[in-house]
């Protein structure tokens, strides 16, 4: 099997971690395929791929885009580090409000599967490339966010500050926030 599936403590939140293939001229691995990712859980179509580029110690995020065209995410480095967060936002989970976070880096080719009904959102460690496909394309009027440092998520970002965009400055807190997401609905 060319993947390792590990289920995060929130349910639907997929760590991936891809099985290298190194030789005298490098590695090679596979970064998505289909069946194995439908036989673990995540049966998504991917309609959209995204690239960002970040210096050290910038967060984007937490984002989300609302219903109908909510995303599920699966995020990589393909050069430096983050930590990647996903925040369940769905409303009656028994884990609203619950976040997990990863280390994502270029040594481990991990991947974190966020899927829809989740905010999310990463601080880069280093100068970073990340990569993530998502399950329905960008629609600006659906898109959402939660405050990075919202008191009662306390998310451990490891940082007391860092950059933002000034849209992700102005998120709601999650007490002060309608989720338009259900539990068991996405």
């Amino acid at each position: 099997m060319p993947f390792k599936f590990t289920a995060e403590k929130i349910e639907g939140v997929i760590l991936v971690e891809p099985k290298g293939f190194p030789d005298g001229r490098g590695f090679f691995f596979e970064n998505y395929k289909k069946s194995e990712f439908f036989s673990n859980g995540i049966e998504y179509e991917f309609v959209q791929d995204n690239t960002s580029f970040s210096d050290p110690d910038i967060i984007r995020g937490l984002h989300f885009q609302a219903p109908p065209y909510e995303q599920g995410k699966l995020v990589r480095v393909i050069t430096g580090e983050i930590l990647d967060v996903a925040v369940d936002i769905r409303k009656g989970s028994p884990t609203y409000g619950q976040w997990v976070s990863e280390i994502l880096n270029e040594e481990n080719r991990r991947m974190l599967w966020v899927p829809p009904g989740f905010a999310h959102g990463f601080l880069t460690l280093k100068k970073s490339f990340v990569h993530y496909k998502v399950t329905k394309e960008y629609n600006k009027d659906s898109e959402g966010g939660v405050i990075w440092n919202d008191p009662d998520l306390r998310i451990n970002w490891q940082k007391s500050s860092a950059q933002l965009s000034p849209k992700d400055k102005l998120w709601p807190t999650l007490k002060d926030f309608n989720s338009p997401f259900t539990y068991g609905r996405t």
